[in-house]
């Protein structure tokens, strides 16, 4: 106690002083104790304050409420410390005499008391005012001393308790936490946000760049470290934001949407661009924002014009606008509250009425673009939900690709686009029943591009099987800083995304029952066929995709994705190589040459690690592999020991991974080498350059393999990935392939005779056409590789077939397997027999190519009238150019001719599916024929319950027809007769099985006989025209819808009769032609007293047959004396001669080829009519 205060204080005063400061002991509080001067002239005030919350800046605080409380004039003071926890300031406040000073000690006291809380004290209390007494308490004890005086500074404690709700969300699955926040003073185009993070402060680089692209401009930025005891630092980032165009902003309307979207921008679930902007502008989130951004990744690959920052600003600046857009999404497509039509369309005319008021032509582009492409869209899993119901973090829509408008041709019937941030892929249908692989591609800017080139080709590819073409390809977007077993896992992981988002969008079946995809409104008929298989990138991938169809129930189950664990493994059947060598044989076999016993020089693009390259490699034990080049290496062998190379390449293809550096050296030529691409140069030896064809001896790696692909060889075998050959008048921009741009080279500079196209897409169409023109032999990629693509096929409706005797109790999926692989080669014999009759009816089309230029050009007139074909996209020929061939007495090129047929086959097939051919009971065998004999043996009842039995009949015969009889049959015997195709297609099945085509081919494939390609193409020209003839006899004779089985057995037994009995009973003309044929074909190296012969020399009189049989059934005659009568009243009156002279006559345009036939048949009919008069008058 002050001494002062002991003298002068009365009894009661020292009393009340002593015991109140006796009480306060130790207690940790503060305590006033004031003694007012006898004189009134000061007041003695005794404050005990606890000595870790003293400091100057408290004691000037406490000074300055009592001078206050006391009207003082001025204070003075002195401190006390002792050994006790308080600490005593002793304050004299002088006041003024005179005047009545009313105070309430009490009162000043809480005064005191308030001013001595500290910052930490407001956290306690409002951490237990927030949250309770225990839970504060411990909250306070955890982050009391936590906060640094910069947070204390600026924020009040009550502040600090709500970022403390925010810190204890964070944990090591939350390591962030966000609030957006607009305190009271700060105007309303203003915005704060901070993040809260454990560990390490967030970069601004990171930060700053997202919240700009959420449309705001970044004024301040603060970073606060917060300690807590039980756990690592956190920090909390607070920035100041406001809108670049001082525009309001409703806060309680975006905060949840904009932390939303921050939060996936941040964690990498969307992307980080200018369409989170319409956060702001459109208080769309980000899922709604998802659906633009994907339309526009769609939307580049087509080629629009516009970039994607275009886009964005379009949006931005129209947000009323990408409102309705969204809002006309969410009522065509929301499966809760679908929109009636009427509805959908008042709402598209309010969107064209607001388009009205845009008035920038391109924002109005763009925005009319959404608009139709939104329109287009005939289904999407926007709505769908997980296996944890959560939205599905990619998003894919299928689209009715004619309504989008400028689209590049050909148009698909369908595609469906799949975006997510990680990965993008679409795929592309030609028809509701197609297939075709999906492709891993590195073209991110035009994926598009590259798939629907790759489609166009399937069309051609597949027109030997069931589904038309189909492509897919996804591109991988993060691909930086990963290893390689990192980037595989990323590959896995898009692809599965991409299958899903497939799937997602696909029909299912249960029995015959359809079921569409849960949550997807649909604008399009039904739609469960979909099937995929390998390709570039994704060739061990099948199991992966059979995985995720099992895992959504998909009919098809194994039979999703071909090949797999329980499938044909395509590179160890080596069946797209052994289908392309099919084609290559062929070529050697019109040059007059067999690749199987003569030996032949090879330049090659791969190595024997790769499929195709390599199982083509050894397909012929007289392969010469002088050159061969892949992305690692640039082999030459300018003089291999064909054996010896055979072996070494043998050795490589069953190494795990091999390359050219693997090839041992020591059986290499002399001159051989074995170069790395990267070599600056390359010094070849004589010998390298005597087998290339070169003088230069020095050359760069690009340069050299140029110079392998211009080699004088007898074969260049394509079995890589790239174009390297275009037509000498194309840019490389038109070939659309830059990382080989180096490499390429113009078909007008190749010296190999033959190519094999066992990759895809070598060749440009025009390079395989100048190629054609100056005398080299090639079809395309689609007709040489095909044998893949078919073999899956055959899989597929394989596996159709038994998963349906599994899934009835007969069989289990073992035994199934089992059969699987029994079946191996006799399934590859049923594709390669695909690949040799279409290589074989391509080089008939040739040999007849000049003289059919009419019908060619008359058929693609008649297909692009129909829109069935774009001749420019498919590069054939236009009238102009046709007349220039016809002047020059050229016709259709292979290459040209396999498109036209793939076409031909396509819409005949067509055709057929929308008739009634295909439930004649005779064309069932046709069914059985698709399919090895242990299913037509064992599962003879399944096929006839097969889900595609129309397909397959109709494939079946669409393939023979147009294989056999031509490109042009079909479209030539509408115009002779005027019938349908299905009309047509009965009299040709009659016609077939009566002339015996069949046996006909097996008799010439036979072993024992050896003839050349010339004169096997005649004898399937004389095949052809016998089976036309008959065709149309039927078709002038028989009423439309006649029975093919009836009619067979009506003709048949006679037809045969005829065929035995003819030879002998031919007289005058007719015997010396038949003769004469026997004796060239006798020369040809066909045995004279062979059944092919017999059967050959009479095909050119066989049509009479069915007259002739018509005439002894109508009559009730034995048919030798019918036989007998024809051919002596063509005899007597030289019709034989005449027949001769007719088909021998040119023909200079279409017209006159229907003359010619006209005349040919009047014939035919007048020798009829005579006969029978003859026997009318017996």
């Amino acid at each position: 106690m002050p001494r002062d205060d002991l003298f002068h204080a009365s009894e009661e005063e020292l009393y009340d002083l002593s015991i109140g400061i006796l009480y306060l002991q130790e207690r940790l509080r503060i305590r006033l104790f004031v003694r007012r001067d006898t004189y009134g002239r000061f007041f003695s005030c005794l404050v005990f304050v606890p000595r870790e919350k003293f400091n100057s800046e408290l004691r000037e605080k406490m000074q300055k409420v009592l001078l206050e409380a006391f009207k003082g004039i001025e204070v003075s003071f002195s401190t006390r410390f002792s050994e006790s926890v308080l600490a005593r300031i002793h304050f004299v406040v002088r006041v003024p005499t005179g005047i009545d000073i009313e105070y309430d000690i009490s009162d000043i006291e809480k005064k005191l008391i308030e001013t001595a809380r500290t910052w930490r004290d407001e956290l306690q209390s409002a951490l237990v005012e927030h949250t309770g007494e225990e839970r504060g308490n411990d909250l306070f004890k955890q982050y009391g001393d936590g906060f640094p005086a910069g947070y204390q500074e600026t924020f009040s404690p009550r502040t600090a308790v709500i970022d403390i709700e925010y810190m204890e969300k964070l944990d090591e699955k939350t390591q962030m936490t966000m609030s957006l926040y607009r305190p009271i003073e700060d105007p309303e185009d203003t915005l704060r946000f901070k993040l809260f993070y454990t560990g390490i402060t967030l970069p601004l680089s990171d930060v700053v760049p997202m919240l700009e692209n959420m449309g705001l401009r970044i004024i301040s930025e603060r970073p606060y470290a917060i300690s807590s005891k039980n756990r690592t630092s956190i920090w909390i980032n607070d920035y100041r934001m406001i809108h670049p165009k001082g525009k309001p902003l409703d806060i309680d309307a975006i905060k949840e949407i904009f932390q939303e979207t921050f939060y996936r921008v941040w964690h990498g679930f969307i992307e980080n661009d200018g369409f989170n902007r319409l956060v702001l502008e459109a208080h769309l989130n980000w899922r709604e924002i998802t659906v633009f951004r994907g339309y526009a990744k769609y939307l580049w690959q087509t080629g629009f014009t516009f970039s994607q920052n275009s886009l964005e600003d379009t949006l931005h600046t129209n947000p009323m606008i990408a409102r309705a857009l969204m809002q006309l999404f969410s009522d065509r497509f929301n499966p809760e509250h679908p929109a009636t039509e009427e509805q959908l369309v008042d709402q598209k005319i309010q969107i064209e009425q607001a388009l009205e008021s845009v008035s920038n032509l391109n924002e109005d582009r763009i925005l009319r673009r959404y608009l139709d492409t939104l329109l287009a869209t005939i289904r999407t899993n926007y709505y769908q939900l997980d296996e944890n119901q959560q939205h599905k973090p990619y998003f894919s829509f299928k689209l009715e690709s004619a309504k989008v408008p400028e689209l590049p041709l050909p148009h698909p019937l369908f595609e469906i686009f799949v975006y997510s941030p990680i990965v993008e892929g679409i795929h592309m249908r030609g028809a509701k029943v197609a297939r075709g692989g999906i492709r891993w591609s590195d073209r991110r800017e035009d994926f598009r591009t590259e798939v629907l080139g790759l489609m166009k080709a399937q069309q051609v590819k597949n027109a030997v099987i069931v589904p038309l073409g189909a492509k897919g390809g996804f591109v991988v977007k993060r691909q930086s800083e990963l290893t390689r077993e990192q980037l595989m896992e990323e590959v896995v992981k898009c692809y599965k995304i991409f299958i899903r988002g497939l799937l997602d969008l696909t029909d299912n079946l249960h029995g015959d029952t359809v079921l569409p995809p849960p949550k997807v409104v649909r604008y399009d008929e039904d739609d469960p066929y979909l099937v995929v298989a390998a390709d570039k990138g994704t060739a061990t991938f099948s199991d992966i995709a059979n995985g995720i169809s099992k895992e959504y129930g998909f009919w098809l189950q194994d039979a999703f994705a071909s090949g797999g664990s329980a499938g044909y493994d395509h590179k160890k059947m080596g069946i797209t190589a052994r289908g392309a060598w099919e084609s290559v044989k062929r070529h050697f076999k019109e040059l007059g040459r067999d690749t199987q016993t003569e030996d032949f020089t090879v330049v090659g693009i791969g190595d024997m690690a790769g499929d195709v390259f390599g199982n083509g490699m050894l397909l012929s034990r007289h392969i010469k592999l002088i050159a061969a080049f892949n992305h690692q290496h640039i082999f030459i062998d300018p003089n291999p020991n064909p054996e010896k190379s055979f072996l070494e390449r043998k050795r490589l293809f069953e190494l795990p991974r091999s390359s050219w550096a693997d090839y041992n050296a020591e059986i290499l030529s002399p001159g051989a080498g074995i170069y790395p691409r990267s070599a600056k140069l390359i010094t070849l030896s004589k010998e390298a350059c005597a087998a290339l064809g070169i003088e230069n001896d020095k050359m760069v790696p690009n340069e050299l393999i140029k110079a392998l692909l211009k080699a004088p060889v007898d074969l260049l075998w394509n079995g890589g990935i790239g174009t390297y050959v275009k037509a000498s008048f194309e840019t490389h921009l038109d070939v659309g392939d830059r990382s080989n741009d180096a490499l390429r080279i113009s078909a007008n500079e190749l010296r190999c005779k033959v190519v094999g196209e066992g990759g895809n897409l070598g060749f440009t169409q025009m390079a395989r056409v100048e190629y054609s023109k100056q005398g080299g032999h090639c079809n395309t990629d689609a007709i040489d590789n095909s044998a893949g693509v078919n073999c899956s096929d055959n899989e597929v409706n394989i596996k159709i077939l038994l998963n349906d005797v599994v899934l009835k109790g007969d069989m289990t999926e073992k035994q199934r397997n089992q059969l699987l692989v029994e079946m191996e080669n006799e399934v590859a014999e049923l594709v390669l027999n695909n690949n040799r009759q279409q290589t074989e009816a391509i080089s008939v089309a040739v040999f007849q190519a000049p003289e059919s230029l009419d019908m060619h050009g008359r058929l693609l007139q008649e297909m692009e009238r129909s829109g069935d074909i774009d001749r420019t996209i498919e590069f054939l020929p236009n009238n102009e150019e046709l007349s220039v061939r016809k002047a020059a007495g050229l016709g259709l090129t292979r290459p040209e001719i396999a498109v036209l047929m793939a076409y031909a086959k396509n819409l005949l097939k067509k055709s057929l599916l929308a008739s009634t051919v295909l439930e004649d009971a005779f064309v069932y065998d046709v069914l059985g024929k698709a399919f090895p004999k242990a299913i037509q043996t064992r599962f003879h009842p399944y096929l006839d319950r097969h889900r595609l039995k129309r397909e397959i009949i109709a494939t079946q015969i669409s393939n023979a027809l147009i294989n056999e009889m031509g490109i042009s049959f079909i479209s030539r015997l509408q115009d002779e007769t005027g019938a349908p195709p299905a009309e047509i297609v009965r009299a040709y099945i009659v016609a077939r099985a009566l002339f015996d085509m069949d046996q006909v081919r097996q008799l010439m494939n036979e072993p024992t006989v050896q003839i050349d390609a010339k004169t096997q193409l005649l004898i399937l020209q004389e095949a052809n025209r016998l089976v036309r003839r008959g065709t149309r006899w039927f078709i002038r004779n028989r009423r439309a819808g006649m029975n093919i089985a009836e009619t067979i057995t009506h003709f048949q037994p006679l037809i045969n009769q005829v065929r035995e009995i003819i030879p002998g009973l031919l007289v005058g003309t007719a015997r010396e032609t038949c003769e004469a044929l026997g004796a060239f074909l006798e020369n040809a190296g066909i045995s004279k007293d062979s059944e092919l012969m017999r059967q050959t020399v009479i095909m050119g009189i066989m049509h009479s047959s069915l007259d002739i049989v018509e005439t002894a059934i109508t009559h009730h005659l034995d048919i030798s004396l019918v036989v007998s009568v024809y051919f002596s009243v063509g005899d007597k009156l030289e019709l034989s001669w005449f027949r001769e002279q007719i088909k021998n006559r040119p023909v200079s345009n279409h017209w006159e080829a229907l003359a010619r036939a006209a005349f040919r048949d009047a014939v035919d009919i007048q020798q009829s009519m005579l006969t029978d008069i003859i026997f009318n008058f017996r």
